[in-house]
Protein backbone atom coordinates (compact mmCIF):
# COMPACT_ATOMS: atom_id res chain seq x y z
CA UNK A 1 0.00 0.00 0.00
CA UNK A 2 0.98 3.29 -0.83
CA UNK A 3 -1.35 6.12 -0.79
CA UNK A 4 -0.87 9.84 -1.54
CA UNK A 5 -3.04 10.43 1.42
CA UNK A 6 -3.68 8.19 4.29
CA UNK A 7 -6.90 8.22 6.47
CA UNK A 8 -9.40 5.86 7.48
CA UNK A 9 -11.70 5.77 4.47
CA UNK A 10 -7.82 4.81 2.41
CA UNK A 11 -7.29 2.10 4.36
CA UNK A 12 -10.62 0.68 3.93
CA UNK A 13 -10.71 0.95 0.60
CA UNK A 14 -7.56 -1.32 0.89
CA UNK A 15 -8.80 -3.81 3.01
CA UNK A 16 -11.72 -4.13 0.25
CA UNK A 17 -9.83 -4.90 -2.33
CA UNK A 18 -7.23 -7.06 -0.49
CA UNK A 19 -10.03 -9.23 -0.05
CA UNK A 20 -11.57 -9.02 -2.78
CA UNK A 21 -8.42 -10.47 -4.52
CA UNK A 22 -8.01 -7.51 -6.47
CA UNK A 23 -4.53 -5.87 -5.52
CA UNK A 24 -1.75 -6.45 -7.31
CA UNK A 25 1.92 -6.71 -5.74
CA UNK A 26 4.19 -3.71 -5.59
CA UNK A 27 7.11 -5.16 -7.34
CA UNK A 28 10.51 -3.12 -7.32
CA UNK A 29 11.70 -3.28 -10.64
CA UNK A 30 14.30 -1.67 -12.93
CA UNK A 31 12.95 -0.38 -16.17
CA UNK A 32 12.19 -3.29 -18.63
CA UNK A 33 15.34 -2.59 -21.21
CA UNK A 34 14.58 -2.09 -24.59
CA UNK A 35 16.98 -3.98 -26.00
CA UNK A 36 17.57 -7.70 -24.32
CA UNK A 37 19.14 -9.06 -27.48
CA UNK A 38 22.80 -9.96 -25.62
CA UNK A 39 24.30 -13.19 -25.04
CA UNK A 40 23.44 -12.26 -21.11
CA UNK A 41 19.99 -11.50 -20.94
CA UNK A 42 18.89 -8.52 -18.54
CA UNK A 43 16.10 -9.97 -16.18
CA UNK A 44 14.15 -7.01 -14.05
CA UNK A 45 11.71 -7.41 -11.32
CA UNK A 46 8.60 -7.35 -14.24
CA UNK A 47 10.35 -9.76 -16.43
CA UNK A 48 11.01 -12.39 -13.65
CA UNK A 49 8.29 -14.48 -14.54
CA UNK A 50 8.14 -14.21 -18.17
CA UNK A 51 11.63 -14.95 -18.44
CA UNK A 52 12.89 -17.24 -15.68
CA UNK A 53 10.10 -19.01 -14.75
CA UNK A 54 9.26 -19.60 -18.36
CA UNK A 55 8.14 -22.99 -19.02
CA UNK A 56 9.42 -23.41 -22.34
CA UNK A 57 13.11 -22.51 -21.67
CA UNK A 58 16.42 -23.53 -19.05
CA UNK A 59 17.37 -20.41 -17.50
CA UNK A 60 20.43 -19.99 -15.60
CA UNK A 61 20.43 -17.00 -13.63
CA UNK A 62 22.46 -14.89 -11.68
CA UNK A 63 21.79 -12.35 -9.10
CA UNK A 64 24.31 -9.79 -8.27
CA UNK A 65 25.06 -6.51 -7.06
CA UNK A 66 26.88 -3.73 -9.12
CA UNK A 67 29.17 -2.67 -6.43
CA UNK A 68 30.19 -6.79 -5.37
CA UNK A 69 33.77 -7.23 -6.33
CA UNK A 70 33.08 -11.23 -6.76
CA UNK A 71 30.10 -10.04 -8.96
CA UNK A 72 32.51 -7.70 -10.80
CA UNK A 73 35.36 -10.49 -11.39
CA UNK A 74 32.49 -12.82 -12.73
CA UNK A 75 31.28 -10.40 -15.32
CA UNK A 76 33.06 -11.14 -18.50
CA UNK A 77 33.17 -15.16 -17.29
CA UNK A 78 29.44 -14.60 -17.72
CA UNK A 79 29.02 -12.95 -20.58
CA UNK A 80 31.85 -15.73 -22.26
CA UNK A 81 29.21 -18.10 -21.05
CA UNK A 82 26.56 -16.47 -23.21
CA UNK A 83 28.09 -16.41 -25.90
CA UNK A 84 29.26 -19.75 -25.52
CA UNK A 85 25.53 -20.73 -25.53
CA UNK A 86 23.91 -18.19 -27.69
CA UNK A 87 22.50 -20.20 -30.30
CA UNK A 88 20.78 -22.92 -27.75
CA UNK A 89 17.01 -22.69 -28.56
CA UNK A 90 15.82 -23.62 -25.00
CA UNK A 91 18.44 -22.45 -22.90
CA UNK A 92 18.98 -18.39 -21.71
CA UNK A 93 21.77 -17.20 -19.81
CA UNK A 94 20.05 -14.46 -17.67
CA UNK A 95 21.16 -11.59 -14.82
CA UNK A 96 19.37 -9.73 -12.22
CA UNK A 97 20.43 -6.72 -10.15
CA UNK A 98 19.20 -8.15 -7.26
CA UNK A 99 19.80 -4.72 -5.53
CA UNK A 100 17.40 -3.16 -7.66
CA UNK A 101 14.74 -5.71 -8.25
CA UNK A 102 12.79 -7.84 -6.58
CA UNK A 103 12.75 -11.66 -7.36
CA UNK A 104 8.97 -12.64 -7.41
CA UNK A 105 9.68 -16.02 -6.01
CA UNK A 106 10.47 -17.46 -2.66
CA UNK A 107 12.22 -20.16 -4.33
CA UNK A 108 15.12 -18.01 -5.60
CA UNK A 109 16.85 -17.24 -2.23
CA UNK A 110 19.52 -14.44 -2.66
CA UNK A 111 21.81 -14.18 0.71
CA UNK A 112 25.01 -13.18 -1.39
CA UNK A 113 26.42 -12.12 -4.13
CA UNK A 114 26.74 -13.50 -6.93
CA UNK A 115 23.95 -16.33 -6.21
CA UNK A 116 23.86 -18.24 -9.37
CA UNK A 117 20.61 -20.85 -10.19
CA UNK A 118 20.08 -23.31 -12.71
CA UNK A 119 15.74 -23.10 -13.42
CA UNK A 120 15.13 -26.48 -15.43
CA UNK A 121 11.98 -26.08 -17.65
CA UNK A 122 10.06 -28.20 -15.92
CA UNK A 123 10.84 -27.76 -12.45
CA UNK A 124 11.06 -24.01 -12.33
CA UNK A 125 9.87 -24.06 -8.33
CA UNK A 126 12.85 -26.45 -7.74
CA UNK A 127 16.08 -24.62 -9.30
CA UNK A 128 19.35 -25.69 -8.98
CA UNK A 129 21.80 -23.34 -6.67
CA UNK A 130 25.38 -23.15 -8.27
CA UNK A 131 27.65 -24.27 -5.17
CA UNK A 132 31.35 -25.14 -4.54
CA UNK A 133 32.66 -24.78 -8.26
CA UNK A 134 34.72 -22.27 -9.08
CA UNK A 135 33.32 -19.55 -10.82
CA UNK A 136 34.97 -19.77 -14.31
CA UNK A 137 33.98 -20.96 -17.98
CA UNK A 138 34.89 -24.22 -17.61
CA UNK A 139 32.66 -25.26 -14.04
CA UNK A 140 30.09 -22.82 -15.20
CA UNK A 141 29.65 -25.12 -18.41
CA UNK A 142 29.88 -28.43 -16.65
CA UNK A 143 27.24 -27.23 -14.14
CA UNK A 144 24.86 -25.95 -17.58
CA UNK A 145 25.31 -29.48 -18.86
CA UNK A 146 24.91 -31.60 -15.88
CA UNK A 147 21.38 -29.71 -15.46
CA UNK A 148 20.03 -28.84 -18.90
CA UNK A 149 16.71 -30.31 -19.95
CA UNK A 150 17.96 -30.28 -24.39
CA UNK A 151 21.24 -29.29 -25.44
CA UNK A 152 21.54 -29.30 -29.67
CA UNK A 153 25.52 -29.93 -29.32
CA UNK A 154 27.35 -33.18 -28.08
CA UNK A 155 29.47 -32.64 -25.60
CA UNK A 156 32.31 -34.20 -27.59
CA UNK A 157 31.93 -30.50 -29.99
CA UNK A 158 32.16 -28.65 -26.65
Amino acid sequence: MEPEEFDSDVLRQFVMAFKKGKLKPIVKSQPVPKNNKGPVKVVVGKTFDTIVMDPKNDVLIEFYAPWCGHCKKLEPVYNELGKKYKNEKNLIIAKMDATANDVTSDRYKVEGFPTIYFAPKDKKNNPIKFEGGDRDLEHLSKFIEEHATKLSRTKEEL
